[in-house]
């Protein structure tokens, strides 16, 4: 069995797209994965599965939660080697104390313009910091995540699909998969 993290994108918000997570379990369940765990009801959850192929697990899940939830979010599915270099390669380590003001926006590829930095950095406040890294893309945003344009505007300047996780998340997730 390998165990997987699966980001899903767009579920629960604004009364759009509802998933319970007793529900999610459940349709996991019902497609060979166990030891499921969701964490909050924003679409987080780690499990087990005998599929070794993130491509056909992604599917398979997606399929499933299409059928039962009559809609296909975005999912990113990521081993626990992929999510722990995401956690320990966050260049902001002095803002895990404040977890709220700092996100892991997680993408589906690296970007393809190298020159991206530029166009992020003259979006970000004086306040905001970020990093690239691979296909983490970190942001500490200390006033707020729900004012900053550099958030609401990150998916569209890296030109790849990213769902984001404030450290809160990030950790609670990092302490499923160790328990």
């Amino acid at each position: 069995m390998t165990v997987w993290i699966g980001l899903l994108r767009g579920i629960n918000v604004g009364g759009k797209n509802k998933m319970p997570m007793a529900q999610l379990t459940s349709v996991l369940k019902s497609i060979d994965c166990s030891d499921v765990r969701t964490y909050i009801q924003s679409g987080n959850v780690v499990f087990d599965s005998a599929v070794k192929s993130k491509a056909s697990l992604q599917d398979k899940v997606l399929d499933a939660i299409e059928v039962s939830f009559e809609f296909r979010p975005g999912l990113m599915l990521l081993t626990p080697k992929e999510f722990g270099a995401a956690v320990k390669n966050n260049p902001f380590q002095e803002a895990v104390d404040s977890p709220s003001t700092l996100h892991f926006f997680f993408l589906e590829d690296e970007p393809a313009s190298k020159g991206v930095e530029v166009e992020i950095k003259a979006i970000a406040t004086k306040t905001e910091r970020f990093a690239l890294k691979g296909k983490v893309f970190y942001l500490h945003a200390p006033d707020g995540i729900g004012r900053s344009k550099l958030a609401a505007s990150v998916e569209k300047k890296l030109g790849v699909p990213v769902t984001a996780r404030n450290y809160n998340t990030v950790s609670a997730l990092a302490s499923m998969l160790t328990s």
